[in-house]
C-alpha cells in the first residue's frame, strides 16, 4: 500500500476509534437498569434457542434414505446445483434415497448466491411438486434455496414479499407448518443446516436480503466430512471466513437484554436476538477451531482433521449466530455482493460475477472491528488473543486496532484480496454502497454501536485496502 494510502486509512480507523458518541442513546451502552431502553420503551428480556437436529459422522450421508422412510415420506424434492449434481455428495444422496425406495425428483437449478428470480424458480418446482419432504445437497445458496422452497410451497397463497425481511418485505411471522427439510452441507462456512435464514439478492434493490424464521430451519442437518474433501481451497478459504466472522460477530453483538422493542408475543421475537451466554459458547469454541484448522484446511486438501474440523465449526457457529445473530460485516456485505461488477472469485464454476459471501464479509472487518471495539473492549480483545494476538501488554482502549492488525495479519496470510478496491470498487461507489447496507436494519441493529450514514462511509473506504 502506498505511504499515502496507508495514512488515509489509519486516519479514518483512528476517527471512527474515537468518535463514538458516549451519551446512551447512540452509545448502546445502555447504562440504565436491564429491561429499559433509553427511550424508556422495554427491552427483552428473554432469549430463545432454537437449532436443527444435527448428526455428524464420515459417511453420515448413507443415512438420508433410512431418515426419509422414519419419516414417511412418498415424494421427495432433492435440490442441488449443476456443478454438484455430477460429484460423489449427489450421487451418494441419490443412492441412498434409491436403496430405500424414495421416491424423488431432482432440481439442479439452484444458483451459487440466489436472487428473487431464483428462489422463485424454486418455488414454483416445489409448488408443482406438491413434495412431503426435501433434501437440499450443497453450500448455503442450495441449503438457503430449499427453506425457501419449502416455505412458500406450504404458503401457496402468500406473496414473495411477505416473509421477507423488513423495511424490504414485510416480515410476517410465519405460522403455516411446513415440510420435514435434511441438509446436506458440503462447504464449511454457512452452518444453514443449522438455522432458519435464507438469504438472497433482491434484485430490484441490487442488494442482499432475506427470510428469517425458526420455522424454515431444517429438520435435520447430516454433517458429513467426507464431502469437505471436494472443495477447492478458495472455497476453503471463503467458507471458513464466514465461519469467522458468525462467530466474531455474534459474540460482539448487542446483548439479547439490551436489544428493543421487547416482543408482545413470544412468535414475535426475532431469529437475531442479541449476544447471549448460550451462543457466546458456540462462538468462541467455533473461533478456536478457525484459528486452529483455517489455515490447514486451505492448503491442504488432504487434511482430513483440518477439513472436518472446519465442517464442524461451520455448526458450531451456526448455531450460535443463527440464535444471537451478526450484525456490520455481514450487513455492509451485502451491497458488496449486490453490486458487483465484473470480478469472478477463483475456483467458483460459475457464468456470472461473482463475490463469493464469506469473502464480502470478511473485507470490511478491520475496519468493523476498530469501529465497534469501543463497546465491548474486552471481548475484542478475547477474539484478539484466540486469533494468536499476544494481548499481556494491550491497553484496553487499543482492542480496535489490536484485533484488526490481527484479522489483517490472518488474511494476508491467506492470501486473500486487497481490500474493495480489488474488486473493481472505488470511492466513488461508496454512496451505493452505503445505500445499499441501510435497508439491512435486522442485522446492523445488533451492532454494539450505532452508525450513521458518515460512519458506514468511512468504514466502506477504509476497506478500499487492507494491507
Amino acid at each position: 500500500m502506498a505511504a499515502a494510502a496507508r495514512a488515509r486509512v489509519a486516519h479514518l480507523l483512528r476517527h471512527l476509534q474515537s468518535t463514538a458518541c458516549q451519551c446512551p442513546t447512540h452509545s448502546h451502552t445502555y447504562s440504565q437498569a436491564p429491561g429499559l431502553s433509553p427511550s424508556g420503551k422495554t427491552t427483552d428480556y428473554a432469549f430463545e434457542m432454537a437449532v436443527s437436529n444435527i448428526r455428524y459422522g464420515a459417511g453420515v450421508t448413507k443415512e438420508v434414505g433410512m431418515d426419509l422412510q422414519n419419516m414417511g415420506a412418498k415424494k421427495v424434492c432433492l435440490m442441488t446445483d449443476k456443478n454438484l449434481s455430477l460429484l460423489p455428495p449427489v450421487h451418494t444422496v441419490m443412492d441412498s434415497l434409491v436403496k430405500n425406495g424414495i421416491s424423488f425428483q431432482v432440481y439442479d437449478s439452484v444458483r451459487v448466491e440466489p436472487t428473487d428470480e431464483s428462489f422463485m424458480d424454486a418455488i414454483e418446482f416445489a409448488k408443482k411438486g406438491a413434495f412431503d419432504a426435501y433434501v437440499a445437497v450443497g453450500g448455503g445458496s442450495t441449503m438457503d434455496t430449499c427453506k425457501a422452497a419449502n416455505l412458500y410451497a406450504s404458503s401457496p397463497h402468500s406473496e414473495f414479499l411477505d416473509y421477507v425481511n423488513a423495511p424490504i418485505g414485510k416480515g410476517k411471522p410465519v405460522t403455516v407448518p411446513l415440510k420435514p427439510l435434511i441438509a446436506v452441507p458440503t462447504t464449511s462456512g454457512t452452518g444453514s443446516e443449522t438455522t432458519g435464514v435464507a438469504i438472497f439478492d433482491y434484485e430490484h434493490m441490487k442488494v442482499k436480503t432475506g427470510i428469517a424464521s425458526r420455522a424454515i430451519k431444517p429438520t435435520l442437518g447430516l454433517v458429513d466430512p467426507l464431502h469437505t474433501l471436494h472443495m477447492p481451497c478458495r472455497v476453503v478459504a471463503n467458507s471458513g471466513f464466514d465461519v469467522l466472522c458468525h462467530a466474531l460477530e455474534s459474540y460482539t453483538a448487542i446483548p439479547y437484554n439490551m436489544r428493543s422493542p421487547c416482543p408482545s408475543n413470544p412468535i414475535q421475537r426475532p431469529a437475531y436476538q442479541g449476544s447471549n451466554p448460550i451462543s457466546d459458547i458456540w462462538a468462541v469454541h467455533a473461533l478456536r477451531i478457525v484459528a486452529k484448522y483455517l489455515q490447514r484446511a486451505v492448503r491442504n486438501p488432504d487434511d482430513l482433521e483440518a477439513r472436518s474440523s472446519m465442517h464442524l465449526a461451520s455448526a458450531f457457529a451456526g448455531i450460535g449466530f443463527g440464535n444471537a445473530g451478526v450484525h456490520l460485516c455481514h450487513g455492509m456485505s451485502y451491497p458488496i455482493s449486490g453490486l458487483v461488477k465484473t470480478y469472478k472469485a477463483k475456483d467458483y464454476n460459475v457464468d456470472h460475477p461473482l463475490v463469493p459471501h464469506g469473502l464480502s464479509v470478511v473485507l470490511t472487518s478491520p475496519a468493523v472491528f476498530t469501529f465497534t471495539a469501543q463497546m465491548f473492549p474486552e471481548r475484542h480483545l478475547e477474539t484478539a488473543e484466540i486469533l494468536g494476538a499476544d494481548i499481556r501488554t494491550t491497553r484496553t482502549q487499543d482492542a480496535g486496532p489490536v484485533l484488526a492488525d490481527t484479522l489483517r495479519q490472518f488474511l494476508f496470510d491467506l492470501n486473500v484480496d486487497d481490500g474493495l478496491a480489488a474488486l473493481g470498487y472505488s470511492k466513488d461507489d461508496i454512496p451505493s454502497l452505503v445505500k445499499g447496507t441501510l435497508p439491512q436494519e435486522r442485522v446492523t441493529k445488533l451492532a454494539p454501536r450505532a452508525q450513521s450514514e458518515e460512519d458506514l462511509s468511512a468504514l466502506f473506504e477504509a476497506s478500499m485496502k487492507l494491507y
